[in-house]
C-alpha cells in the first residue's frame, strides 16, 4: 500500500512539474524568432516591425497607463528610445491590458499619455490581446530585445530594464543598455534574461 501511495505522489509531482515547465516556457525564449505584428498607434496609424527598414533590432516594451511600475520607468524607456534610436534600435511600446477591466488604459487614454509625456516611440495597443501571449509577456513593463538576423527578429534578452525600478539613480545592472551596447559591437549578450517586474497583465475572466 505504501508503494502504491509513493507512486501516486510520484506521478502526480511529474505531471505538476511537467504543468509549471509548460506554463513557465510559454512565449518566446532566448533565441526564438519572433513574430510581426501591425497594430494601431496612439496616432491612429498601423505600425508593424517590417515598417523600420533600417532598424538593426527592437526594444519591445510591454508597458501601460496605469501600472505604478510603468509609470517610474516611463522617463528610462524615452531614454532609450533617444538613446538607441539612432543606432538602429528603437523602442517600440505596446499596451497589452483589456480596457474593460483596467479603464485607465484605454486608447484615449494612451493618446492623452503619449502627449503628456512627449513619447518618442510608437505606443500601440494589442486589441484583443493577440500578441503579448505570443511573445510570453506576464508583466508591466516587460521587455524583448531583438536582432534581425537574415530577415528575422531573433530574441536576445527577455526580462526588467534595470535592477531598481524605484531609483534610477540607485541602479547598478543596467540590463537594457548593456545588451543593446554588446549586440551593436557583436558581442554575446551576457545576461540573457531576467525577471520582469511590474503589473500583471489585465485580461477579461
Amino acid at each position: 500500500m505504501k508503494k502504491i501511495k509513493c507512486l501516486s505522489f510520484g506521478i502526480i509531482l511529474i505531471l505538476g512539474l511537467l504543468s509549471f515547465t509548460e506554463v513557465y516556457n510559454s512565449g518566446y525564449q532566448v533565441g526564438d524568432e519572433a513574430t510581426d505584428f501591425k497594430l494601431k498607434n496612439v496616432d491612429g496609424k498601423m505600425v508593424s516591425l517590417s515598417d523600420f527598414k533600417s532598424a538593426k533590432g527592437f526594444i519591445v516594451v510591454f508597458t501601460c497607463n496605469h501600472c505604478p511600475y510603468a509609470k517610474k520607468y516611463e522617463d528610462r524607456i524615452i531614454a532609450l528610445d533617444k538613446m538607441y534610436k539612432d543606432k538602429g534600435y528603437p523602442v517600440i511600446a505596446i499596451n497589452p491590458n483589456d480596457p474593460a477591466v483596467q479603464p485607465q488604459d484605454g486608447f484615449a487614454e494612451m493618446q492623452t499619455r503619449a502627449r503628456e509625456k512627449g513619447f518618442t516611440f510608437p505606443y500601440l495597443v494589442d486589441e484583443g490581446q493577440k500578441i503579448y501571449p505570443i511573445y510570453g509577456a506576464t508583466k508591466t513593463p516587460h521587455v524583448y530585445i531583438l536582432k534581425k538576423e537574415d530577415g528575422k527578429n531573433i530574441v536576445k534578452y527577455i526580462g526588467t530594464i534595470d535592477n531598481n525600478y524605484e531609483n534610477p539613480n540607485d541602479v547598478s545592472d543596467y540590463y537594457v543598455q548593456d545588451a543593446v551596447n554588446q549586440l551593436l559591437k557583436n558581442e554575446p549578450v551576457k545576461t540573457e534574461k531576467t525577471v520582469a517586474i511590474g503589473c500583471t497583465i489585465k485580461v477579461k475572466k
